[in-house]
């Protein structure tokens, strides 16, 4: 199966971790992004700072960026690698709060798999922070929107360009 192109799998079929140490460690950089859809009063709320929790996108860029330092122990084949930076910030709009994550390396392979769970966990801590005001939030929207470094080269998401955001 593995010489049909699935690497995370054995000759046999058994899952592996993939063997990444003949390559040369390179700078490397990825970018998610998420969404956690409200209500405007909920979206309005956090903005506001009137959530009872607490500072809501204080708390969920914390824990964005300690997911993206763990994700090896949440992602079974993933490898550990040494982050060296992780931005995650937030734009807020009338019905949805965008989420988004930035990882960066000097490592043997890329950091996605990182900047996607920095994202999922900020967007779930938003989730959790307001779901006494808001059952009805949903999660959603979770993409790659960038990955530079490594022999793939670099992928940018169509529309990249025209998102860029800092908050």
């Amino acid at each position: 199966m593995s010489d049909q192109g699935f690497t995370h799998l054995d000759p046999l079929g058994r899952a592996r971790m993939v063997d990444v140490t003949p390559k040369d460690p390179s700078h490397r950089r990825a970018i998610a992004r998420a969404k956690v859809h409200m209500t405007p009063e909920t979206a309005s709320a956090v903005a506001r700072g009137a959530i009872g929790k607490g500072d809501v996108l204080a708390v969920a860029r914390v824990a964005g960026i300690q997911a993206a330092k763990r994700t090896p122990e949440l992602i079974p084949l993933c490898h550990p690698l040494l982050v060296g930076a992780v931005l995650v910030n937030f734009r807020l709009e009338d019905t949805f709060i965008e989420v988004e994550a930035e990882v960066e390396t000097y490592d043997r392979t890329g950091v996605e798999m990182e900047a996607l769970t920095a994202c999922s966990v900020a967007a779930l801590t938003i989730y959790d922070m307001c779901k006494s005001r808001d059952r009805e939030m949903v999660i959603g929207d979770i993409a790659l929107w960038e990955k530079t470094g490594g022999r793939s080269g670099t992928f940018r998401r169509p529309g990249y360009e025209d998102e860029l955001y800092d908050s």
